[in-house]
């Protein structure tokens, strides 16, 4: 079951982004270039995390550094379409696409995208004969969550009005 933890995980770290994102985008205080350089910034700690630490554990696990030219370019793709994905992730919320609505439809088309990719990429016994109607049902299931979720997300509280300043008041005389 530590699969199970991994993919919370993930679940947890992906379902955070798209906010972090957002947030880290506007705290830039550029409307213009703030988003780029929050993806900049993304890029760096990519580079930490996904080139810094398996080289670590590569190290560690006595790897022999060989990377056959098939692995090599489907990695190279894998990383180029979630870099891809990331960036129009971006992209939507500089189109004004609120965290809420845009993390909502990618997480609930994604995964059907995924399954279709398997199926051709490994298709089932009987071709697409073979895909059960559960199948089916859970990807309308899946559109569908993410529609509800996108239309009736909950509205932020309005911002508190700021009180105007109170009128100085005059001076008293000084008592005599």
């Amino acid at each position: 079951m530590t699969w199970l933890f991994y993919a919370l995980l993930t679940v947890a770290t992906w379902g955070l982004y798209g906010v972090y994102l957002h947030s880290g985008q506007m705290a830039m205080g550029d409307p213009v270039n703030g988003r780029y350089k929050a993806f900049l910034l993304v890029g760096v700690a990519y580079f930490i995390i996904a080139v810094l630490a398996p080289l670590v554990v590569l190290k560690a696990n006595g790897s022999d550094f060989n990377f056959p030219s098939r692995g090599i370019w489907l990695s190279l793709f894998a990383g180029a379409l979630g870099a891809i994905g990331a960036f129009g992730i971006l992209l939507a919320f500089g189109a004004k696409g609120t965290p809420t609505v845009v993390m909502a439809i990618v997480f609930a088309c994604a995964p059907i995208v995924n399954a279709i990719a398997s199926i051709l990429m490994h298709p089932p016994k009987g071709g697409w004969g073979g895909v059960a109607w559960q199948f089916w049902l859970g990807a309308i299931l899946a559109i569908g969550g993410g529609a509800l979720v996108s239309y009736y997300k909950p509205a932020p509280a309005p911002k508190a009005a700021k009180a105007p300043a109170a009128a100085a008041a005059p001076a008293k005389p000084a008592a005599s």
